[in-house]
């Protein structure tokens, strides 16, 4: 244990005669790295605590906006699905009072928009007969692109229009169920079939003291023996 102590006393000796050898201004100078070191390192700690903070503020608020625009997409969902639903609900019940309906052969149902039909009994009159088969139809007579007649016909009935002899054409809308309130032409007109509807034309025709007749046929898929047409050029 001496001998230990013996060998230790020297190198303790070195290191007082070192140490003492620093002089004040490099003992100034080292504090001063050191300060700087430390201030060097407590500002990085700080900066790197803001950024810390300033990305889960970030991150927070990226959430939020997230919760709010889920919230927002399933609030329109929600109005969404209230207005089909409103929507469905009410087309139900038009379908369920309207679909049984129907108006008597001969009514003229568009009167308000062309008035009503007046016959032709003298010499120069001719006539148009249309039969039907299955289905109600609304048939329009033109003139020079303006409806001259126009009349209902319930399926399996038939009526007969007159008026002076000249080029006519005519057009059939048909279908089932008919509603007096539905918009037709963008809303210029009110009246139409809630299903079934279908648009059909013949070529014009010029009449003279003769009888034009038509027999409508219901074919299977779903349009009568005539070329197609449109509501925009049959009403």
């Amino acid at each position: 244990m001496r001998l230990r102590t013996k060998l230790l006393l020297p190198l303790f000796s070195l290191a007082i005669i070192i140490s003492s050898c620093e002089s004040d201004a490099e003992r100034k100078q080292r504090l001063a790295k050191e300060e700087q070191q430390r201030i060097e390192e407590e500002q990085q700690r700080i900066e790197f605590e803001e950024k810390r903070k300033a990305e889960e503020a970030e991150r927070a608020f990226q959430l939020e906006q997230e919760r709010i625009e889920q919230e927002k997409r399933e609030e329109e969902e929600r109005i969404a699905r209230e207005v089909r639903l409103e929507k469905e609900r009410k087309e139900k019940a038009i379908y369920d009072k309207y679909i049984n309906n129907s108006l008597s052969t001969g009514a003229t149902p568009y009167s308000r928009y062309y008035g009503g039909n007046s016959t032709c009994n003298d010499y120069g009159c001719s006539q148009l007969k249309v039969r039907t088969s299955n289905s109600d139809v609304i048939v329009t007579i033109k003139k020079n692109d303006k409806v001259v007649r126009h009349g209902y016909i319930n399926s399996g009935s038939s009526y007969t229009f007159s008026f002076p002899n000249g080029t006519y054409q005519t057009f059939f809308y048909y279908g089932k169920g008919w509603n007096p309130e539905k918009e037709m032409k963008g809303g210029e007109m009110k009246g139409g079939f809630i299903t079934n509807e279908s648009f059909g034309k013949d070529d014009p025709q010029s009449l003279s003291n003769n009888i034009l007749e038509y027999e409508l046929i219901l074919q299977e898929n779903g349009n009568f023996s005539t070329r197609p047409s449109n509501p925009d050029e049959a009403l």
